[in-house]
């Protein structure tokens, strides 16, 4: 049998091949936010219908939330570094492929192969900087950098987008990844040692289709009770399909000495707090900046690269907390760091809800600012995520927390961008032809609004102060949402944790 566990490797390389795993995530994050900007470009073009546009924005996720406990066994079993190398090939190939595809199908298979990409990537980024920084001190410093990368992405999405669209067809929005991947696999190649699970006992084919059919329909759930509500027939049935399969997928990841998920990682506190604070903070940032987004160009009229700008404080402090906050938790504690993080953020949320009307940008800026600073202490969660579980079960632990990203997203998007529709209805009282298309979304009612000319400014003005009332209520939701996440973290993390120090597992 091959040796599995690489030799400790120099210092200067540990940290060159965290660069390239860095920039690998900051690349899968970037191409996430990229989209949403060149959505309208693309429904020009192709002219999809509600479905397919539908499709558009979520075949990536799907595929993603699918594969990634699958993906991330296979890479124990296979090689972390063989399958994170396949990922970029996959990502790469599947961004060249957009310029084949002129149809709304075409775009969707894209938006897939990106996902299977995306799956192999983002979870083998994590589990080899486990097993690549063996110091539990110098793995807090590494996990600090991956998050200031995944804000960096964040920030530069849409801006990046911005910049490419004003001058290029929407395809461009997806050839930027070519030639990052291209350095990625070569300096991957050199730079990075191959790890593996050294005892991964049988594959588990059941478990597989378990956890690929329970994820898949618990995401395609949370959307459609987003979207259609609770009486959704499809999204019942989703919910039904999903609670049966993950409940006897995790029953059976109990039961096998070597399952396929290590569910019984969640039996160490640090780690449960970790998965806890990642998931919080992706409920309530998913829905608070698409709303955001939407707010500064529907509302305040800036165009798409202007509102990526005027979204950076949030990345800025996040690029500046991301890296101090393991000095940070060696100093005051790492539940401090941890549950500090999150109250930060319900703050922000409070301060939106609580400024003067009409919201203006400057206490959205502040608002940012104080969500990128609370969004440092990622950094710790996910090394205590990390520190809580062996290096055997890297994968595990990598595949656990980024479905924690993945669903969080989701259902932030659905449940709080639920509440934000409603009272956004609910502020519109416009009823003469076209009312539904004006309630519908403040898109249609601004579209309504120019085609009534003069007559439709009235229309215009109810329908933008509804979607900021909105904007403001969920703000307020997701504060208190924040707040519940604080007091959980800080009763879960126990009080001496430190994560720069020995390793946490039980």
């Amino acid at each position: 049998m091959k040796t599995t566990t690489p030799p400790v490797a120099s210092s200067r390389r540990r940290w060159a091949g965290l660069a390239v795993l860095s920039a690998s995530v900051l690349l899968v994050v970037m191409d996430m936010t990229i989209l949403n900007v060149a959505l309208p470009a693309i429904s020009e073009d192709l002219r999809p219908d509600s479905i397919e546009l539908l499709w558009m924005v979520d075949a990536y996720a799907l595929v993603l939330s699918g594969l990634l406990v699958t993906v991330s066994a296979l890479g124990d079993r296979w090689g972390r570094k063989r399958m994170l190398m396949t990922g970029f090939a996959v990502f790469g190939l599947a961004s060249l492929a957009v310029l084949a595809a002129d149809s709304a199908l075409e775009v969707i298979l894209v938006r897939a192969l990106l996902g299977i990409g995306g799956a192999m990537i983002m979870p083998s980024t994590l589990s080899m900087i486990r097993n690549l920084f063996t110091d539990p001190g110098e793995r807090a410093r590494a996990l600090g950098v991956w998050a200031a990368m995944a804000a960096v992405g964040a920030a530069m999405g849409p801006i990046v987008a911005g910049l490419l669209l004003e001058r290029f067809s929407w395809h461009s929005a997806f050839l930027v990844n070519v030639p990052v991947m291209v350095v990625a696999i070569a300096a991957g190649l050199f730079l990075l040692p191959e790890s593996r699970n050294p005892a991964p006992g049988r594959w588990d084919a059941l478990g597989t289709l378990l956890s690929m059919a329970g994820m898949v329909a618990l995401l395609y759930a949370v959307k459609n009770i987003g979207k259609y509500g609770l009486s959704s027939p499809s999204a019942l049935v989703a919910t039904a399909v999903a609670v049966v399969t993950l409940t006897w997928f995790v029953r059976r990841c109990l039961r096998r000495p070597d399952p396929l998920l290590e569910v019984r990682l969640f039996r160490s506190a640090p780690f449960s707090a970790g998965v806890v604070t990642a998931l919080t903070t992706s409920i309530a940032m998913a829905a608070v900046l698409l709303l955001l987004a939407q707010w500064m160009q529907l509302v305040q009229g800036y165009g798409p690269l202007e509102t990526g700008v005027r979204l950076l404080p949030a990345a800025l402090a996040a690029i500046v907390a991301s890296p101090l906050a393991p000095a940070l938790a060696g100093r005051i504690g790492a539940r401090t760091v941890l549950a500090g993080g999150l109250a930060l953020t319900a703050l922000a949320f409070l301060l939106l809800y609580a400024a003067p009307s009409p919201l203006g940008y400057w206490p959205v800026a502040i608002a940012l600012t104080l969500i990128g600073i609370g969004n440092g202490s990622l950094a710790i969660a996910s090394a205590a995520i990390m520190s809580g579980s062996p290096p055997a079960k890297a994968g595990s632990a990598a595949a656990i927390e980024e479905t924690s990203y993945e669903v969080g997203g989701a259902l932030g998007v659905a449940v709080l961008g639920s509440v934000a529709a409603a009272v956004y209805r609910a502020g519109v009282e416009y009823t003469g032809p076209g009312g539904e298309v004006v309630r519908e979304s403040l898109g249609g009612a601004l579209d309504l609004a120019a085609e009534l000319g003069a007559a439709g400014g009235r229309i215009a003005e109810q329908a933008r102060a509804a979607f900021t009332e909105s904007l403001v209520l969920t703000s307020g939701i997701g504060a208190l949402l924040m707040l519940a996440g604080t007091l959980v973290v800080w009763l879960l993390t126990p009080r001496d944790l430190d994560v720069t120090s020995a390793d946490q597992h039980h």
